[in-house]
């Protein structure tokens, strides 16, 4: 819980604390300089210097569990670029599912829970073998952070330094570490280290550069809700027809919407009543509270597309507002994994069902363009601390918001 003392193997113990709420800069200065590794000096033309900390602060996970396995550390050795690689001072980083579902072991095959449920405490009998999103046991401690917004402050081996200076959000889905093969990816903050932290280091050519005059926050709001909404889409060839979005107030549910009316669709939004009216600013031309009678409206049989994060027991009354030759498609399951399916509903009515995770290529440079053409906007709810990331999760767990929280490291 917020403001305990956490285990630090060890080393002098910090807080976790809920302090005063951070002021969010516009962006981070540039600083043109070639900085070569951490803790070392370096000139540039103009004869400035600068150092990159050879320790920074971060959040640890130090296993499976609940809040008590997120350590906020002062002490951790700040990494160097590896061939092909960049490091980034982080300016921002959100927060997503993937966050609390990996902390928690939700991905596991042992476990039939909504996400919600074991978000504070963890959940029991969670098998580690198979506990992270890819199936493969995660490796402690990790920092984690899917999102990221920074500037690039070094360049490893085979990286040019006239790429110091620029202000960049990272792929999360990154294909460079899996030789770009087909449906393999590793995820930024799962199968390497992410963005909550001080710096983070990414392969070069999954860092992209953008020019917007969003904030850090703003930015870091993107990376991972908005790739895998534009990623659902995409997969669906989602036109001008009419879309379903489930846990529309949500960060992926939120840009679905968005992203959806940007392709010419007819956006029905199922969300809490009292977040009603935030959805509809978004773009929504209809919004349900996720308790109505879909058979009634929008009307049995009568969508083109489900874009679904919520699966659970709603789930046979989503798929049966799909009409003939009908696209379901998912990339979460926030109300439990565990659904029925009457097979026939599936093949009498030429269904497809489309899985989503790994992402085509040009989902990441399109959603760039998207920033930069103004097509999109962020929604972003809410900012903390880094260290405060306990409060943080707390309240992203609550759902009380609409659009993203986001973390901001120390400067």
């Amino acid at each position: 819980m917020v403001g305990q003392r956490l285990k630090t193997y060890g080393r002098p113990r910090l807080t976790v604390n809920a302090g005063r709420r951070l002021h969010v800069p516009h962006t981070l200065p540039i600083l043109p300089v070639a900085v070569t590794g951490p803790g070392r000096r370096n000139q540039d033309m103009n004869d400035q210097t600068v150092t990159v900390p050879e320790r920074m602060s971060a959040v640890l996970l130090a296993r499976h569990g609940g809040f008590d396995a997120l350590e906020y550390r002062e002490d951790v050795p700040t990494p160097s670029p590896a061939q092909g690689e960049v490091l980034i001072r982080v300016g921002a980083a959100g927060i997503n599912n993937t966050d609390i579902n990996t902390r928690i072991g939700w991905y596991s095959r042992s476990v039939d829970a909504a996400t919600g449920q074991g978000g504070a405490q963890g959940l029991d009998g969670v098998d580690a073998a198979d506990a992270s999103w890819s199936g493969a046991p995660m490796t402690f401690p990790r920092i984690q952070g899917a999102d990221c917004c920074g500037r690039i402050v070094a360049t490893g081996p085979g990286i040019s330094p006239a790429r110091i200076g620029e202000r960049v959000i990272v792929r999360t889905m990154l294909r460079s570490y899996v030789g770009y093969r087909p449906f393999e990816a590793w995820t930024f903050g799962s199968e390497c280290d992410g963005g909550f932290a001080q710096y983070a280091v990414a392969p070069s050519r999954e860092t992209h550069t953008v020019n917007s005059d969003w904030s850090d926050a703003e930015l870091a709001s993107i990376p991972c809700a908005y790739s895998t909404a534009e990623n659902m889409l995409h997969r669906a060839s989602v036109g001008a027809e009419h879309v379903l979005v489930t846990g529309s107030s949500g960060g992926v549910g939120s840009a679905a919407v968005q992203l959806a009316k940007r392709r010419g669709a007819r956006v029905t939004a199922l969300a809490g009543a009292a977040k009603a009216a935030a959805v509809r600013a978004l773009g929504a031309d209809l919004v349900l509270d996720r308790t109505a009678d879909l058979f009634a409206n929008p009307g049995a049989r009568s969508v083109d597309v489900v874009i679904d994060l919520v699966a659970g027991p709603l789930w046979p009354r989503i798929l049966d507002t799909l009409r003939p030759g009908g696209r379901y498609v998912t990339a979460g399951a926030i109300a439990g994994p565990r659904v029925e399916l009457d097979v026939r509903t599936l093949y009498l009515r030429d269904l497809t069902l489309i899985g989503c995770t790994v992402q085509a290529d040009e989902v990441f440079t399109n959603l760039v363009s998207y920033i930069e053409k103004e097509e999109i906007r962020p929604c972003v709810a809410r900012t903390f601390p880094l260290e405060r990331i306990v409060e943080a999760q707390q309240l992203f767990l609550a759902k009380t918001f609409v659009g993203k929280l986001v973390l901001i490291p120390p400067g």
